[in-house]
């Protein structure tokens, strides 16, 4: 399994200039412990948590699940169905008090033409 996201390489590391190298043979084992030990350290954590964090991770999304569909949602189906009065009310203070004057400054400000011109000499 290949993470994606994180992609670190033993040059990203060890960055050694090219000018100022040490033995090949430090270079190549030094390479080949780094890419091993970060392979295995990998493997050897995700063993311990993979398990307990995936278990925690289902129990979390279950419980939300269970909390949005058996209380939130009838709640809010609950208010939409008894505040109509509340929906109509606002409607018309809107289209009586709001909506005039967004139509007189669109109508006022909607005449404005804007020119550009580039001032080439």
């Amino acid at each position: 399994i290949v993470c994606l996201f994180l992609k670190v390489t033993f040059e990203d590391v060890i960055a050694e200039p090219p000018s100022v190298r040490s033995f090949d043979n430090v270079w190549f084992w030094s390479h080949a412990l780094f890419e091993v030990s970060r392979l295995w350290c990998y493997r050897f954590i995700s063993l311990v948590l993979a398990v307990p964090v995936s278990l925690a991770a289902g129990l979390l999304f279950a419980v939300l699940s269970c909390l949005h569909i058996w209380l939130i949602m009838p709640c809010v189906q609950f208010l939409l169905i008894n505040m109509q009065w509340i929906q109509a009310v606002w409607a018309n203070i809107l289209n009586i008090f709001i909506s005039p004057f967004f139509s007189s400054f669109g109508k006022c400000y909607g005449q404005i033409i804007i020119h550009l011109e580039s001032a080439e000499n």
